[in-house]
């Protein structure tokens, strides 16, 4: 129907638009102004939704049970309220609950606030029953701090205490006093824990109500002291002097000391020796009122410049009759101290070298000692000593020389003193510096046959005065130590034979031009003190010189290189002793042939040169070198042999 409305509209139109009557009639209308718009446009592609009022869609049936829904769960959650109301009321305010509930029972503890350690000490305990039932088969427990001990036996540990209290009517009321010797060290905090258990009638429960009671000690039941230097030197004695008293009035049993050393510390002796082997543990046993135990301790110390230490010495008590280590502390003891340069530098040269490593002296040698010292202190040092001690193999004191000393042959030292170096030590500035000298010869070689590894340790001790200092001491002490090892005494001899060739020889006598003469060459090797390592023998033939290739005994390694001529004896490792007295050399034999040429007429020709022998000195750690002359026609060593028959003579 509105479709054909619009055709009528556009014929109508049509009409009025071709008629000539009607189209004078139509007006031009005037245009509008066209001005230009501009539209916002956005980045993302959005739609706007039109709005929708809220609505109900579901029915009126689905309405109606959802509300009843509501009233049921606000009618159940009111009721769940109510009953847990009911239900706390009822198990612990109304006669539902405990019939004797722990929180209706009062346990006080009275008594000290602080205690001393090692004496009896009185607890107040009352419990109060406030409950409406009675309390049945009450029993008071009490627990105590580790190391308490029994008044009646300080021998008996008392961990714990049971004290039955029976029954305990409705607000009926129980009190008793608890004695103790409770064990701790000064400012030390303990906890005295105290439960009631008991039971309900018709029930095999077994309740429990608890409290806590902390107590403090005033003192410890032993006070330790230690006494010795806050600065000890690196190196030096140590000594420390150790006391423990008891501040009770009764007995201490079974007392037991312990000493923990630092780092770096030996201990060397004590009075009285610990009671133990393997640790250092005193049983002092039982300690007396006011009775003291003192222990001296020495040893030395080893540590950096600055370092700090620190010495303990606890005094406690143990469990077990014959245990090995403190369980109950009574007191510690704590000494620091730290490591200090020595009041005087002390440096020792051994011929002419300083340092710390050993020196090695050979049998008969002449060994110059010389001590120099400085004062590393900011004070003066007065009335210095310097002694040295010769400790080690024995030498001849006659041969010990000094100028400026004094040599004691009762104790093998020398002395130094501001007597003997004309006022040199008497005062020693801070800084100042100086010397004192020595000398001695090692024994000659047949004095020391029987030596092996031996050395001579020299330690100088210097001490002096000075202005007391608080916790330094006024006299000091400084030592330093070197050692001289005895280096072993590794010879060789090498000998040429004609006559005693063990191979037999060929060829004149002297040897003539052209015309070749066989020798026997032998090595022989002693060793006196200290095993020798890797020994090698090394020698050239000359190119008159021929290897013949024999040698004996054939188990040595002697080996010829050809291309140089050389020779070479691998020993290996040389035995000390080896050569001395009755003990036989290493010894090796060998045949060359020498044919002499013209140019050597009236000449002794070497048969073998550049001898040498190296070896490690495994005691001092030193290689050893030695060399030996060329062996030449001239065979001295050669029984039968005369001088006659050295030279090269000519053809006949």
């Amino acid at each position: 129907m509105s479709d054909d409305f619009e055709q009528e509209k556009l014929r109508r139109l049509q009409r009025a638009m071709y008629s000539r009557s009607l189209s004078k009639r139509l007006r031009r209308r005037a245009r509008r102004d066209l001005k230009p718009i501009s539209h916002q446009v956005s980045s993302d592609w959005t739609k706007k939704e039109e709005y929708t009022p809220g609505s109900s869609v579901a029915p009126r049936s689905i309405r109606a049970t959802r509300s009843i829904l509501w009233w049921v769960l606000g009618i159940a959650l009111t009721f769940f309220i109510f009953s847990a109301g009911v239900f706390v009321y009822f198990f612990t305010v109304g006669s539902g609950g405990i019939v004797a509930a722990p929180g209706n029972i009062d346990i006080t503890v009275r008594g000290p606030l602080s205690v001393i350690g090692g004496e009896p000490a009185e607890l107040q305990v009352t419990v109060v029953n406030r409950n409406q039932a009675p309390l049945e088969l009450a029993d008071l427990i009490i627990e105590y701090p580790e190391g308490t001990r029994s008044p009646s036996d300080f021998l008996t540990d008392l961990p714990r205490q049971r004290i039955s209290l029976g029954s305990i009517e409705p607000g009926g009321r129980r009190q008793g006093t608890v004695s103790a010797i409770f064990i701790g060290a000064e400012g030390v905090r303990e906890n005295v824990h105290v439960e009631l258990e008991y039971r309900v009638a018709d029930s095999s429960a077994i309740f429990i109500s608890e409290t806590d009671y902390n107590i403090s000690f005033a003192s410890a039941p032993v006070s330790v002291s230690i006494q010795s230097n806050e600065e000890i030197v690196s190196g030096q004695a140590v000594v420390i002097n150790a006391t423990v008293t008891s501040n009770v009035h009764t007995i201490l049993k079974d007392v037991l000391v312990e000493a923990i050393f630092p780092f770096g510390f030996t201990l060397e002796s004590a009075n009285p020796s610990p009671s133990f082997e393997d640790k250092a543990l005193w049983e002092v046993g039982d300690l007396e009122p006011g009775r003291k135990y003192e222990i001296n301790i020495r040893g030395r110390i080893e540590g950096q410049t600055g370092d700090e230490r620190i010495f303990r010495i606890n005094a406690g008590t143990r469990k077990e009759l014959k245990g090995d280590k403190i369980d109950v502390l009574l007191a510690e003891g704590l000494h620091r101290t730290s490591i200090a340069r020595p009041f005087i530098g002390l440096d020792i040269g051994l011929n002419k070298q300083s340092g710390d490593n050993p020196a090695a002296a050979l049998p008969g040698e002449t060994v110059n000692v010389s001590i120099s010292w400085v004062n590393n202190l900011s004070t003066t040092i007065t009335d210095a000593v310097i002694v040295a001690n010769l400790d080690g193999f024995t030498i001849d004191g006659r041969s010990v020389r000094t100028t400026d000393g004094f040599y004691r042959s009762t104790d093998n030292t020398v002395l130094w003193d501001k007597s003997t170096t004309r006022g040199e030590l008497q005062t020693l500035t801070p800084g100042q510096r100086g010397s004192v000298s020595f000398s001695f010869e090692i024994p000659p070689e047949q004095d020391l046959l029987n030596a092996r590894d031996a050395k001579l340790t020299i330690t100088i001790h210097a001490a002096g005065k000075r202005s007391a200092q608080v916790g330094v001491p006024e006299t000091l002490q400084a030592t330093a130590k070197r050692d001289v090892k005895l280096e072993s005494n590794l010879q060789f001899v090498v000998q040429g034979f004609y006559y005693a060739n063990p191979f037999g020889s060929v060829g004149p006598l002297p040897p003539k031009v052209n015309e070749e003469t066989t020798y026997a060459i032998v090595f022989t090797v002693a060793n006196t003190s200290n095993r020798i390592e890797d020994a090698v023998l090394t020698a050239t033939l000359p190119p008159y010189v021929r290897w013949i290739g024999v040698y004996s005994p054939s188990g040595e390694r002697l080996d010829f290189i050809a291309s140089d001529g050389g020779v070479r004896w691998d020993m290996g490792d040389i035995a000390p002793g080896a050569g001395v007295g009755s003990a036989p050399p290493r010894q090796v034999a060998f045949a060359v042939g020498f044919t002499p040429s013209a140019s050597q007429i009236g000449q002794e020709p070497p048969l073998i040169r550049d001898l040498q022998l190296t070896g490690f000195d495994s005691f001092v750690e030193k290689t050893i070198f030695r060399e030996h002359i060329d062996v030449t026609t001239n065979l001295l060593d050669d029984p039968g042999f005369s001088t006659t028959e050295s030279q090269v003579a000519p053809l006949e």
